[in-house]
């Protein structure tokens, strides 16, 4: 058994310490790119400052023939390119890939100094996280970084489902954890083949007035559901136990604007403090809807000044506003405070709603 004061103990000589919190940085869309596409590749650099994360994805969406090169590709791009604001990720291979092995050992020697996230899938319980943390240990301390590389584990199967509390606390290395839907939903054997986002067939629908079940004289409406609303609420839930990140994945109807703003917003009012971006078109949309409104904001702070020293109730234009009105509020500064100070126009727009 590992003894609690050993939790935060580097897991290999010369490894640097392991942190105590997740920095805050905005993380509100990481954008996927392949860096085998030399198309992709070069709009890259062009792309830093607009999104808060780059993510060079090696898993999935890369060919098993463009993996090398896309291995490869990501070094390249990474030691060519200033990052500034935005945060360097990647996506590996699985655990039980022929290439995890060889993405770690590559990259965290070549690029491991700008590398801030190495995200996991398919993570099905805390001794994969623990594999991935020793290894990450040896290889940096073997090439003498000086800060950690943090974990960022997808949620993609039943059993990763069942051990979510587990790993979100398997290492201080842990960042966050991303919902995977296509894959959970394969692993769930659910019948939808959408990546991500609601079905039509799941509804509700209103009773039936004098025995109409047909409706033929009272039309019976109906209403589509979230199909991933308990996995997400449970998801976050066992994030912030473990003082980590939760976000919504992919959705993957990218012409769908609409109902993709619909299915972050869900995620951003249950916790969620980001999104994937699998096209750029996706990117304004997560970072609007992952930032507070202004007027969400201006209410914000009407409360705080309002409740004083935090005790008992006030009415705040017809509202009651007590005291888990006032923590409600103050996530909602704090997490203002943390984009207004790396987003000029968030600085502006808050400043503004003072």
């Amino acid at each position: 058994m590992r003894h609690p004061k050993d939790f935060y103990a580097p897991l290999a000589v010369g490894a640097p310490a392991p942190l105590r919190e997740v920095p805050a940085r905005p993380s509100r869309a990481i954008h996927f790119f392949d860096p085998s596409n030399p198309r992709m590749a070069a709009k890259v650099p062009a792309m830093v400052g607009t999104v808060d994360v780059l993510l060079g994805n090696l898993e999935d969406a890369v060919k098993a023939d463009s993996k090398v090169a896309a291995r490869e590709g990501l070094v390249e791009i990474a030691r060519a390119t200033d990052f500034g604001p935005t945060q360097l990720w990647t996506r590996v291979n699985s655990l039980d890939s022929p290439w995890l092995l060889d993405d770690l050992t590559t990259l965290v020697p070549a690029i491991g100094d700008r590398l801030d996230v190495v995200m996991v899938p398919k993570v099905e319980g805390a001794q994969d996280i623990h594999y991935v943390d020793r290894l990450l240990a040896q290889l940096e301390a073997k090439a003498g970084l000086q800060r950690p590389i943090l974990v960022h584990a997808i949620l993609e199967t039943a059993r990763g489902m069942t051990n979510v509390e587990e790993i979100c606390a398997a290492s201080p290395r842990m960042q966050g954890l991303s919902l995977g839907p296509a894959d959970l939903a394969a692993s769930r054997r659910m019948k939808t083949t959408r990546v991500g986002g609601g079905h039509p067939g799941y509804l509700v629908r209103t009773d039936p007035v004098d025995g109409d079940v047909h409706g033929e004289r009272s039309p019976r409406s109906t209403a589509q559901q979230d199909l991933w609303h308990y996995t997400i609420a449970r998801m976050v839930d066992a994030c912030v136990a473990a003082g980590i990140q939760p976000y919504y994945g992919p959705f993957g109807d990218i012409a769908d604007v609409v109902a993709c703003e619909d299915q972050f917003r869900n995620a951003f009012l249950l916790g969620c403090v980001g999104a994937w971006s699998l096209h750029p078109v996706q990117i304004p949309i997560a970072t609007r809807v992952f930032s507070p409104s202004a007027e969400d904001v201006a209410h914000a702070r009407a409360v705080v000044e309002a409740m004083g020293d935090g005790t008992g109730a006030v009415m705040l234009d017809g509202r009651m506003e007590d005291d888990a009105s006032l923590k409600q509020c103050r996530v909602l500064l704090g997490l203002a405070e943390e984009l207004a100070a790396t987003d000029p126009e968030l600085a502006r727009l808050y400043g503004a709603a003072s």
